[in-house]
């Protein structure tokens, strides 16, 4: 039994080409792999092309209206045992039978107007407690949009593409070679309807032809926690329109993480650096810290801390973000304490820390010449010859 092509479209079997147009684009873009990767979507969408290429070449169509089936091996309604070949006009036509006809699996034949879009990339710089907090952000993008005029079709309203004088339809032209081997039929796109089979005699003025227009418009992303610089964030659909109305591509949105004036970041982690008082670290202190969600973390220096001294505060950095986009745990925050020797003392602040160091037996360094001449005179050698007689 026959196929239903008209069926498959959704359309009368009286439908106008650019009817016939108008449904299969529609359904393209609703099943193509790049939307919908749903294998049975795939399959349907595989029925809606060759629906298509059948109806929108007249001697197909024609096959198809006296009841038959251009796709089968007979050609033609009660195909008998005739010429095998009969029904099909010339090596084109008998490729087309035994391959599959203009398909996307590399087949002979008209290829189709409605091409999948390409994909966008936009960057978006994010301050660090953006990343950790994730946030939505409009965006502008500028990318091809479908013809609202011609609603991807390309032609003027109310006419349609006619079809190739060249090719007839075919979408490639064939040339005798003479070879070693003799006489060489090749084929190649037809130069005239650039293998499409039909030319666009009366051009949309909108998009002149393509199908699409360039437009600003704005979107909003979100973005989840946890990202980070050089991330990338998928929108599907929301890339270029292909030639003819396609499916659009999709819309990648790269994260641009700022630096931040307290915290650097090594994945999940976070660290920051404190500056610590000599006096405190010896003494020990409580430190408040301000974290890089606005709360505060008490840090207890125990007495005695020395330079370097690293605190890590588990689970207060950032969101782990897997690659499945969801979070899980927090990274950790280290705080590493920079203990600060005062460069400037007074005299009172000299001498106590002089009984400090003589309650504690701490040997003091002889003084040396300064460059106003106070201080010991002696020079670096005498000090090394009255060492030497000790």
């Amino acid at each position: 039994m026959a196929r239903d092509y008209y069926a498959t479209l959704g359309v009368a079997s009286d439908a106008t080409p650019e009817q016939i147009k108008r449904a299969y684009r529609k359904l393209a873009r609703e099943l193509h792999p790049d939307v919908n990767p749903d294998e049975a979507a795939q399959e349907r969408f595989r029925e809606v092309t060759t629906a298509y290429e059948v109806l929108s070449d007249p001697k197909k169509r024609q096959v198809v209206d006296l009841g038959g089936d251009p796709l089968s091996n007979g050609g033609g309604a009660g195909g008998g045992m005739g010429d095998p070949f009969a029904g099909f006009g010339g090596l084109g036509d008998i490729m087309d039978a035994f391959f599959g006809g203009g398909g996307a699996g590399g087949g002979r034949g008209p290829r189709s107007r409605v091409q999948p879009g390409s994909d966008a990339l936009l960057r978006l710089e994010l301050t660090l407690e953006e990343c950790a907090s994730g946030v939505n952000r409009d965006i502008t993008v500028d990318t091809a949009v479908l013809c609202d005029s011609c609603d991807g079709g390309g032609s003027r309203a109310g006419s349609a593409p006619s079809t190739c004088d060249t090719c007839g339809g075919r979408g490639e032209v064939q040339s005798v070679q003479r070879s070693f081997l003799g006489q060489v039929m090749t084929s190649r796109p037809c130069p005239v309807c650039r293998g499409f089979g039909e030319v666009i005699t009366d051009p949309c003025q909108q998009c002149g032809g393509d199908g699409r227009v360039r437009a600003r418009r704005t979107i909003t992303v979100k973005i989840p926690a946890g990202v980070g610089d050089g991330m990338r964030v998928r929108l599907a659909g929301e890339g270029e329109v292909g030639p003819g109305g396609g499916p659009a591509g999709d819309l990648f949105v790269e994260v641009e993480e700022l630096p931040h004036e307290r915290f650097t970041r090594d994945g999940a982690d976070l660290h920051c650096t404190l500056e610590l008082p000599m006096t405190a670290a010896a003494l020990g202190t409580v430190l408040v810290l301000e974290t890089l969600d606005g709360g505060r973390e008490e840090l207890a220096v125990e007495p005695g801390t020395q330079p370097g001294t690293e605190h890590v505060l588990a689970g207060r950095g950032l969101p782990k973000l897997r690659s499945n986009g969801r979070v899980s745990g927090h990274g950790d925050l280290h705080v590493h304490l920079d203990v600060v020797v005062p460069t400037r003392l007074d005299e009172t602040q000299s001498d106590l820390l002089r009984q400090l160091a003589s309650l504690r037996g701490e040997e003091q360094p002889e003084p040396t010449v300064t460059a106003n001449g106070n201080g010991n005179r002696h020079g670096l050698f005498s000090r090394f010859r009255s060492f030497g007689h000790r």
